[in-house]
């Protein structure tokens, strides 16, 4: 089966800017700090999350799955998010602890590719993460077991009218299967598109507790 020619013709010329060694941080950290101040400062719009990023994980055996989730967290020791440990994503980290992350910026014509060891957080860190989110979305960490299988949107919904009830004069606890992980870089790469397909990619690889920059082909 052919490509859709109205796929087939979609295109983007690339030419808001370029991207040069001389102009990076030694350390890559600090430079994905820059971008996403860079993206933040020129998002289109509150709906647009800079700080989103997909994250791929994947079973011993090879099989692949990616979705999107939130950085909330980012350091020398590496980029943090949280989720349902009991989740698909939780599982195969479970079983295979590595992970790559990939964010997208359009509007900056900017993409970077983050890969690396996936640990889970302390407990207190993720308590602590637990506590600064919305009283709803601390109600649905507990309702949802995130990826089963559930009858209906209202069997989801009965549960966290039961848990509004049950909370009503407490805290919401934080559940035992939801916290947080973070993923040890060992491979940064930094992507500019540029006309004519010819984009810029420097890449950061960790070696020796050292950070090498080079420039690859696009």
């Amino acid at each position: 089966m052919g490509v859709s020619p109205s796929l087939a013709e979609m295109r983007r010329h690339y030419q808001q800017d370029g991207l040069h060694k001389r102009d990076c941080a030694a350390c890559p950290t600090e430079q994905l700090k820059r971008w996403l101040h860079e993206a933040q400062e020129c998002s289109p719009g509150d709906w647009f999350e800079v700080n989103a990023m997909s994250l791929a994980t994947s079973t011993p055996d090879g099989d692949v799955t990616s979705r999107v989730v939130l950085l909330k967290g980012l350091d020398t020791d590496g980029l943090r998010f949280f989720t349902n440990y009991s989740s698909e994503k939780g599982r195969q980290l479970a079983e295979n602890p590595r992970a790559a992350l990939n964010f997208f910026w359009p509007h900056l014509e900017r993409q970077v590719r983050v890969a690396g060891s996936v640990t889970k957080v302390a407990r207190e860190v993720s308590l602590e993460y637990f506590r600064s989110r919305p009283r709803g979305s601390q109600l649905g960490a507990v309702a949802s077991a995130q990826s089963q299988v559930v009858a209906s949107r209202e069997v989801l919904e009965a549960r966290l009218h039961e848990l509004e009830a049950e909370c009503s004069a407490q805290d919401v606890p934080l559940p035992d299967d939801w916290g947080g992980y973070c993923l040890a870089p060992a491979v940064f790469e930094f992507w500019q598109g540029r006309p004519d397909r010819l984009h810029d990619r420097l890449r950061y690889t960790l070696a020796d507790d050292v950070w090498r920059l080079e420039r690859v082909s696009p």
